[in-house]
């Protein structure tokens, strides 16, 4: 098999027609570029003045399926698969115009199973489909953009030379929804940084602290983002480099909390470090060693389970344990075993473990029982007063309107506690989980 970068335009025995639906933000972008390369292409949109000012783009077309007659390639740059599907299959969509050879690119992101349809229904007309996603949208029309492909071989030289004439570069990241996965893996990395720039910013301007110092730390401690792809180097070259050690969950989990801290008193929501801390895993060393009390001291194992309570139910809360627990069976098993092996696994978060507990515990109709998870909730920061309430709504639904009162009994109740303890903030700011 050979590698379809390395055939370029130098490769293709004629210039492919080239036609882009969808003149938005990227897909107009993408038919400015190709019209700068010299590859004029057949365009449409479902607006009629959409491509009204985009330079050297000639007037769109009637319909998809008359871009499909005038094009070899054409490039599909609409919302979802839904508008996706209508472009392919209306009644005067691209397969109605299709001509055998045709190779239809999808820049939209969509759902890898929804590649997979849409392939399956443009082979029924003897229709290549490609995927394709592409980054960063502002540098469309540009030739600025870098695109991540999926598809036959064969196909994708026949593609390639429209692809290039739009991108600044090719990425042929292997079959069919390979490109689409690659991209969407892409968006995890830029949404998870929005999110995490959003929250550090948060925190730096309640503090009365000036953003532009952290961005000379950030810019004198690791330019160019060079921590972050060195992490994801190590990551893919080898699955075991790169991972949070239990050490490291340790450290990280101290400064999480800390950053939690700060949050609280001045007020901010910080979702994106709530759900970090919640879900730090143990190595899988650390399950095995845990699942086993070959060899462990009993004491160790009774200690380890203690921790856990203070980590399910917040610090402190093994304070509440009797003395002489370690010598009653029953309690010392149930710390032992539940709390210090099966709530530390790390196949679940302990946020995922108690909102199981909390529907099992709702089919009781014990309020006790519902605050104290609930007050576990708040002290950890997993749930916010909003949530605790939509999850009394809900089991209201499954456990019974009896049972669904002392749900949201036991929940008010630790909301109440935990308005109570709350530290005032240092700025007068709303209490973002005042009722």
């Amino acid at each position: 098999m050979g590698n379809p970068s390395r055939l370029g335009r130098d490769a293709s025995t004629h210039s492919p027609r080239a036609g882009v639906i969808g003149l938005g933000h990227i897909g107009g972008g993408v038919a400015v570029s190709l019209a700068r390369r010299g590859r004029t292409p057949a365009s449409y949109d479902i607006r009629a003045d959409a491509g009204s000012d985009l330079e050297g783009v000639p007037a769109q077309l009637a319909t998809p399926a008359a871009v499909a007659r005038a094009s070899d390639v054409v490039l599909v740059a609409v919302v979802d698969a839904q508008e996706v599907r209508t472009v392919l299959t209306g009644d005067d969509g691209l397969l109605a115009g299709s001509h055998p050879g045709l190779v239809v690119v999808i820049l939209s992101t969509i759902a890898i199973s929804e590649i997979q349809e849409l392939a399956a229904t443009c082979d029924q007309h003897n229709v290549a489909l490609l995927d394709c996603g592409v980054t960063p949208g502002d540098k469309a029309p540009d030739n600025g953009m870098v695109a991540m492909l999926g598809g036959p071989p064969d196909v994708v030289a026949r593609a390639m030379p429209v692809l290039n004439d739009f991108a600044k570069r090719v990425v042929y990241c292997g079959e069919l929804g390979a490109g689409m996965i690659t991209k969407i893996a892409r968006n995890v990395v830029t949404y998870g940084g929005w999110r995490a720039v959003d929250e550090a910013a948060c925190l730096l301007e309640a503090a009365d602290i000036e953003p532009s110092k952290l961005i000379t730390v950030i810019e004198d401690a690791d330019p160019e983002g060079a921590t972050l792809l060195k992490l994801l180097r190590l990551r893919l070259s080898n699955p075991h480099e790169g991972r949070i050690s239990a050490g490291g969950a340790e450290i990280i989990d101290k400064d999480l909390a800390a950053a939690q801290m700060l949050a609280q008193q001045l007020g901010v929501q910080v979702p994106l470090i709530d759900v970090t801390r919640s879900t730090l895993a143990h190595s899988d060393e650390d399950v095995e060693a845990a699942s086993s009390s070959n060899g462990t001291d009993s004491h160790d194992e009774f200690a380890r389970g203690i921790s856990a309570l203070d980590a399910v139910y917040g610090p402190g809360f093994s304070s509440t344990v009797p003395g002489d627990a370690d010598d009653d069976p029953t309690l010392s098993d149930t710390i032992r075993h539940l709390f210090g092996e099966v709530w530390m696994r790390p196949y679940l978060s302990i946020r995922d473990r108690r909102l199981l507990v909390m529907g099992a515990t709702a089919m009781l109709g014990r309020a006790d029982l519902i605050r104290r998870q609930a007050e576990g909730a708040l002290h950890n920061r997993e749930l916010t007063s909003e949530q605790l309430r939509e999850a009394v709504l809900q089991l209201h639904y499954y456990v019974g309107w009896g049972n669904g009162r002392s749900v949201r009994q036991g929940v008010e109740q630790a909301l109440a506690a935990h308005a109570e303890r709350k530290p005032s903030p240092s700025k007068q700011d709303p209490d973002p989980d005042a009722d």
